[in-house]
């Protein structure tokens, strides 16, 4: 199989590199200065054992590629807030034998959230989800850093919506070549709802920036106290705490890279870039759209969405919103939704260790 990276960033250049390392056929898809990077210089990937460049065909879409080949394999590493746009583009491309890639090819989706699997649905056949554990930095072009030892990532893999078939299990045995492992599971959405409860940290990080105070750590587990709360109300199951660390253990561990990038997460990479938009609609704005269906307020997710969208508008810089400030306006949603005679839902499984509720 020829696996095509369609956005190789953070994740995509992790597992595009990692994949072209144990011998597979790889090609990757990036735009602007990062394509120009990878094009001239290769997809320079820092690991645990060195900085590795893995030369590889780099397009912008698919046209440079022709007609697809009917081995092709589409990974979907775009943020979410991207998907719709890069679908469009990719679903009429022509296959060798006929049809086009909507039709025959396997798309995997290997994103943060959950939604991009459902916009997928309504025009690939073949969607299959994935839940990243994949530890990675993109700040500069050409370059991704990879720090998991002595794994890379933990991809859990499904059919979408459910179940399991021979052409997942295919791909698993690939990425279990390179450095990754790669449960096939019929419930993978459980997995993705919790690592959703688990982003919803990243928009509290971008804004106030990666930290151990410990108060940002009792907010974010008011936060997740939100989303539990949201998903038990709309009967949606995900993997708790314990499950989830029982089956990592210890098989990924960061280890220093030499400090070359920093240690923000996805959407901290997303203002460092100054992209211009960030995640959060799909992380933390997936949770506020359960607690409207479902009548479950979520004034944390709210702000925190709102705080995340302003700060990628206005290109601000990651982590520059002081925790003083980000705890007050905390503490002012939570008193407006408790006038409105809302208040914050409590209860559910919180961080670890346990938040604080009040």
């Amino acid at each position: 199989m020829r696996y095509i990276i369609i956005g190789a960033g953070a994740v995509g250049g992790a597992i595009g590199g990692r994949l072209a390392g144990a011998g597979h056929e790889v090609v990757l898809v990036a735009r602007g200065a990062h394509h120009a990077a990878l094009r001239d210089g290769g997809l320079r990937l820092r690991v645990p054992e060195g900085e590795l460049t893995h030369r590889l065909p780099v397009v912008d879409g698919p046209d440079p590629l022709g007609e697809l080949r009917a081995d092709d394999v589409l990974v979907l590493t775009v943020k979410t807030q991207d998907a719709e746009a890069t679908l469009a583009a990719w679903a009429p491309a022509p296959v060798a034998g006929g049809r086009t890639a909507a039709e025959r090819l396997p798309l995997l989706c290997a994103q943060n959230g959950v939604e991009s699997r459902r916009i997928a649905l309504r025009r690939f056949r073949h969607v299959y989800g994935v839940c990243v554990w994949l530890p990675a930095t993109h700040v500069e072009p050409g370059v991704v850093s990879a720090a998991g030892a002595p794994l890379t990532g933990m991809l859990h893999l499904g059919r979408y919506p459910h179940g399991t078939d021979d052409t997942i299990r295919a791909i698993a045995a690939d990425l279990e070549t390179a450095r990754f492992e790669a449960p096939v599971v019929a419930d993978v959405a459980r997995w993705q709802y919790a690592k959703l409860l688990g982003n919803l940290r990243n928009a509290l990080e971008a804004v106030s920036g990666p930290s151990d105070d410990p108060r940002l750590h009792e907010l974010y587990g008011r936060v997740r106290g939100e989303g539990e709360a949201v998903l038990d109300a709309a009967g949606i199951a995900y993997a708790g705490l314990q499950e989830q660390k029982e089956t990592r253990g210890d098989k990924i561990t960061l280890v220093g890279l030499g400090g070359a990038d920093p240690a923000g997460g996805s959407s901290w990479q997303s203002l460092s870039r100054a992209t211009g938009t960030i995640e959060a609609d799909f992380l933390n704005g997936e949770i506020a759209l359960l607690g409207r269906l479902h009548g479950v307020p979520t004034p944390l997710n709210e702000l925190l969405q709102h705080l995340a969208n302003t700060f990628a508008r206005q290109r601000r810089a990651p982590g520059s919103l002081p925790v003083e400030e980000l705890l007050r306006l905390a503490d002012a949603a939570t008193a407006q939704a408790e006038q409105r005679g809302h208040g914050s839902r409590r209860g559910g499984q919180a961080s670890e260790p346990r938040a604080a509720t009040w």
